[in-house]
C-alpha cells in the first residue's frame, strides 16, 4: 500500500503513532480502515499501532476503530477534554466566577471545566485570591497573573491528565481549608457524581473534605451516564451549575434527588 495523505515520506511507528493520536484526539473517533488509508500503511500496521496507543491510555479500540471519547472505564486524554464543549464549559465558569469574591482561596480541581474558571480569573479582577489547583494547565495559565497567590499541589506528574495525583497529593490537599472548592466529573446518574480513574477520586474526594462549599461544575453531556468509581454522592456538593443544553429528563433526576442546581445559558446569562 503506497502512502497516502502523509506526503510520501518513510515514517516511523513513533511519528505515525503521534500523528494518529492527533486525528483522533481531534476527530473524536475513527475506524482502522480510514487510518490505514490516511497513513499508507496495512491495517494489521493500524492495529499494532493502536494497540500501543491504548496501552498509553490515549484512545480506547472498539471493533474496527478507535475513540478519544470516554467510556464507563475510559476518560479522555486531556487534549481531546481541552477541545471539547468549550463553549458549554465557559457558560458554566462564568456563572461560577460570580460565586468568588476578592479575599478567598479557590480551590480548582484537574478538570477542563474548572480550567475556564482559571481563565476567567486570569482575565478579571476579582483579586486579591489565593488559588490551589494540581492542574499544570491551570498552574501554567495563573503563574504570572498578578494579585493572585498561585498553591501548587504536589504529586506524581501524570501526562494524560496533565495533573499532579496520587498520596503526596492526597495530603497536600487534606493539610488545606478552602472557602471554595470547583470540580468536575465524568459522569453524574441517580444522585451520585462519577470517575473511571480511582487515583482521580481519591485526590476529588479529599478536595471536596477540605473546602468550606463545594460547587460542581457540568457540561449536559455528563448528565445520566455513570462510570467505574463513585466519586461522592451529590449531597456533598453545595451547587451543582450545568448549560442549558441539558434535557428535561436529566434535570428530573435532579429534581428527584433534591440537588441544588442552576441552568446556564451558553452565550451569556443564567
Amino acid at each position: 500500500m503506497s502512502s497516502s495523505n502523509t506526503g510520501g515520506a518513510p515514517q516511523g511507528p513513533a511519528v505515525r503513532q503521534a500523528a494518529m493520536a492527533e486525528q483522533v484526539l481531534a476527530d473524536g473517533s475513527a475506524t482502522a480502515a480510514e487510518l490505514a488509508e490516511r497513513f499508507g500503511v496495512s491495517l494489521m500496521t493500524i492495529h499494532r499501532d493502536l494497540d500501543e496507543l491504548e496501552r498509553q491510555g490515549i484512545v480506547r479500540k472498539f471493533r474496527g476503530g478507535v475513540t478519544a471519547q470516554p467510556s464507563g472505564v475510559f476518560e479522555s486524554n486531556v487534549q481531546y477534554r481541552l477541545k471539547s464543549m468549550r463553549p458549554q464549559k465557559a457558560a458554566v465558569a462564568e456563572h461560577a466566577l460570580s460565586l468568588v469574591e476578592p479575599g478567598m482561596a479557590v480551590l480548582l480541581d484537574d478538570s477542563t471545566s474548572a480550567l475556564e474558571i482559571a481563565r476567567g480569573l486570569r482575565a478579571g479582577d476579582i483579586t486579591p485570591l489565593t488559588v490551589v489547583t494540581n492542574f499544570l494547565e491551570a498552574i501554567n495559565l495563573l503563574s504570572d497573573r498578578r494579585g493572585i497567590h498561585l498553591m501548587a499541589l504536589g504529586g506524581d506528574y501524570d501526562p494524560l491528565h496533565s495533573s499532579f495525583l496520587g498520596v503526596s497529593c492526597v495530603e497536600a490537599v487534606q493539610s488545606l481549608r478552602v472557602d471554595v472548592c470547583f470540580a468536575s466529573t465524568s459522569a453524574v446518574f441517580g444522585g451520585y457524581a462519577y470517575h473511571q480513574e480511582q487515583h482521580i477520586v481519591s485526590v476529588k474526594r479529599a478536595m471536596l473534605d477540605s473546602a468550606a462549599r463545594n460547587i460542581l461544575l457540568l457540561d449536559h453531556t455528563k448528565l445520566g451516564r455513570v462510570a467505574l468509581h463513585r466519586v461522592a454522592p451529590l449531597s456533598r456538593f453545595d451547587l451543582v451549575l450545568v448549560d442549558d443544553g441539558a434535557s428535561a429528563e436529566a434535570l428530573r433526576d435532579l429534581d428527584e434527588h433534591k440537588v441544588p442546581y442552576e441552568v446556564c445559558a451558553v452565550g451569556g446569562g443564567t
